[in-house]
């Protein structure tokens, strides 16, 4: 049996502090988990933000803030976690549909190619595996039986899977357990098969203290932490949700 740490959609915007990566990082030192997995929308890129591009709100954005705030917050996310030196996770990290802003502006842009990148982020230096994109939809992995993605698809418009009830979706179109992130909600589903094994999904939340802009009152819906699941075995866990406010008290 193994741990999971699931850090969902993180969103680092150069005009927001990254001080809950500090946080993150002596949870992660703490708990010990064999494997963290990032969701995606680590790096929130509004300056390439195709719905804000000419109207009022675009202006001072620029690519290089964005970066910054990207890699300010995974620096300070896993100098913590890399002082221990010894017994370190293993680290996985899906491509969000924020990042993947950096490839639909290459496609829109095909001049900026050798200036700008999905390289830029420096991924590779913090997670051991990082899963891209599979044509227009995010990829995903199995682990310990859990498929992870930062949304997964229904349909053949590969629209993600959401609605009233998004984890029990999850379950009755993918016929597994599966944890993606995306929605900013939580919510989780478990089943039992005939065989009496456990299927289990969730919506994993948000990893954001600041509320968007752009979400208005949708800001209120978004339940904000960290997802642990404890003895991890062929898609079944413990699971433990720990609250941005709660991280705070314990490490702010």
């Amino acid at each position: 049996m193994t741990t999971h740490l699931v850090i969902p959609d993180q969103h680092a915007h150069y005009a927001h502090h990254n001080k809950r990566a500090d946080w993150l990082g002596e949870l992660i030192a703490d708990v010990k988990p064999d494997v963290v997995i990032n969701i995606g929308d680590a790096a929130d890129m509004p300056s390439l933000s195709g719905y804000d591009k000419g109207k009022r709100g675009f202006h001072g954005r620029t690519y290089r803030k964005d970066i910054d705030a990207h890699l300010d917050f995974q620096e300070r996310l896993w100098h913590r976690v890399r002082r221990r030196k010894k017994g370190l996770p293993r680290a996985v990290f899906c491509i969000g549909n924020h990042e993947q802003r950096i490839e639909k502006a290459l496609d829109l842009s095909p001049e900026l190619v050798g200036s700008v990148g999905l390289e830029d982020l420096d991924l590779q230096r913090y997670y051991d595996e990082v899963v891209p994109y599979s044509g227009s939809t995010p990829g995903t992995i199995k682990i310990d039986g859990i498929r992870y993605a930062h949304y997964f698809i229904s349909g053949i418009m590969g629209r993600s899977i959401g609605g009233e009830h998004p984890a029990y979706s999850i379950l009755t179109k993918q016929f597994s357990s599966g944890t993606c992130g995306h929605s900013h909600l939580f919510d989780l589903c478990v089943r039992t098969d005939g065989d009496g094994r456990k299927v289990m999904a969730a919506h994993c939340g948000v990893y954001q203290d600041y509320d968007s802009d752009w979400a208005g009152e949708c800001n209120k819906l978004w339940t904000r932490g960290v997802l642990i699941k404890r003895n991890v075995e062929d898609g079944r866990y413990d699971p433990e949700f720990v609250s941005v406010a709660a991280l705070r008290k314990a490490y702010g």
